[in-house]
């Protein structure tokens, strides 16, 4: 029985972020994409940047490296880029919401990948 709940658990909190997601684009608290998502860190619009779980690792890196030069936190969903289109009407992987109450939903349980800037000039 453990093993169907736990599975039936992950699906129900996926479509509890993909809800989420859903809302904060009808307040009009999302921005999808990478430019600007990278664009609302910059002007400190964004609370929080989510990434979908298959995420190109090159873009993965990009998105990281500007949300730890604007220290802003990146969380990794749990949902696919499809799962989040079919949410959203627009197919992406990176998400910056704006508003930090969505932010803070939308991070709960979630695995937080933030990084420290000196850890990309550490690579050199």
């Amino acid at each position: 029985y453990t093993t169907e709940w736990s599975v039936s658990w992950k699906m129900s909190s996926n479509a509890d972020k993909t809800g989420l997601l859903s809302m904060c684009r009808k307040a009009g608290k999302v921005k999808c994409g990478m430019d600007i998502s990278k664009s609302a860190c910059e002007t400190g619009e964004a609370k929080a940047v989510f990434t979908a779980s298959d995420l190109s690792e090159k873009s993965l890196k990009e998105i990281r490296f500007c949300c730890a030069k604007n220290a802003v936190k990146i969380y990794r969903l749990r949902i696919t880029m499809q799962q989040a289109a079919d949410k959203l009407g627009k197919k992406s992987g990176i998400f910056a919401v704006c508003d930090g109450g969505f932010a803070k939903a939308l991070a709960k349980g979630e695995e937080d990948i933030s990084a420290d800037i000196n850890d990309f000039y550490s690579e050199i």
